[in-house]
């Protein structure tokens, strides 16, 4: 597995990561335990989770296993945010809450430092300052040494990059959105200011839960039975009918052509099509099962041909709205 710098930092990652929400829901103890050896043997070693996957379940499970590798050998990536308890300060971005967070989750996974350290959300009621300046003193005091977000919007992102430049704070060296041949919506705003922040991109959902998976095909009126679609089970990507359009169905459609043509699973397709996005630094798999976990390590060792790119880009592409179809004319404007 190749591996790559996350955006402009000196923090290099596999460029394939191990998303563990359904550590402690989908997958047991041991399971769990099975998939980390599993990545790990493929040459991975960027583990992702958060403090509220599982009710915290999820970093205990993996400071279980992380107790017995090499500490240097992974690089460790969790995520605050939502709430952890029942008082007024246990969720946001505030000084309390990340204090009390960051110490939470440094005991569940059992180490002393976390390598990335996450944003989950952006907090609207607290000064950007006042996440920002308790982040830097989180990096100075040794407990991470990187910081990134998640679900941030591009004017968030490019206000905190201002304000640390400004202060001398820690910069955020790490994106991670909403990401896949379907949902491309960063690709107007927050693809572009990462690249002139230089914040690596680290997708979750790439494979859209499931749905770039092979399962799904035109004509179905319903989600499959025992998946994630199934029943709405997937509140943070919309329910199936907004989700079912014929746009859907033509990228559905392509991926599956192109997998027949390359002769890759349509998940390897859809990852590799990622991989080789500009900006992306590793998407965030993640797996109930060794055999989905083998086949999403197979995006990896070969690369998809510019005419299978643009087949793919071209399928899901959207005319571009103001300003943005407005700017696309002008000849002094660089490249969205």
């Amino acid at each position: 597995m190749e591996h790559r710098y996350v955006g402009a930092s000196g923090l290099r990652v596999s460029e394939l990561g191990l998303g563990t929400m359904t550590f402690g829901n989908e997958a047991d103890e041991a399971t769990s335990h099975r998939l980390l050896d599993q990545y790990v043997e493929a040459g991975g070693t960027f583990i992702d989770t958060a403090d509220v996957y599982a009710g915290g379940a999820s970093e205990t499970i993996i400071g279980r296993w992380l107790a017995r590798q090499a500490r240097g050998s992974v690089v460790l990536a969790t995520k605050f945010f939502w709430a952890t308890g029942s008082g007024e300060n246990d969720i946001g971005a505030g000084r309390r809450h990340i204090l009390d967070a960051v110490d939470a989750s440094l005991r569940r996974l059992r180490t002393d430092y976390i390598d990335l350290y996450q944003v989950h959300c952006f907090d609207a009621g607290t000064p950007i300052e006042e996440t920002l300046s308790t982040l830097d003193g989180l990096v100075r005091a040794g407990k991470v040494r990187h910081l990134g977000v998640s679900n941030y919007a591009a004017w968030q992102l490019q206000k905190s990059a201002d304000l640390a430049r400004h202060r001398g704070w820690e910069p955020f060296v790490a994106a991670q959105p909403l990401y896949n041949l379907i949902d491309r919506d960063i690709e107007l705003d927050l693809l572009p200011v990462s690249r002139n922040e230089g914040v690596g991109i680290i997708p979750w959902s790439p494979l859209r839960g499931g749905w770039l998976t092979g399962k799904y095909r035109r004509g179905m009126t319903q989600a499959p039975p025992d998946t994630r679609w199934e029943a709405d089970k997937q509140p943070w990507l919309g329910d199936w009918e907004n989700s079912v359009d014929e746009r859907t169905w033509t990228i559905t459609d392509t991926l599956l052509a192109v997998a027949d043509e390359t002769g890759r699973s349509p998940a390897q397709v859809a990852l590799r099509w990622l991989l080789q996005r500009p900006q992306v630094t590793a998407p965030i798999i993640g797996a109930r099962t060794p055999s989905q976990l083998a086949d999403n390590l197979g995006a990896t060792g070969w690369t998809l041909d510019d005419k299978h790119i643009e087949r793919l880009t071209a399928a899901g592409a959207k005319p571009l709205p103001y300003p943005y179809a407005y700017l696309a004319r002008s000849p002094r404007t660089h490249q969205l």
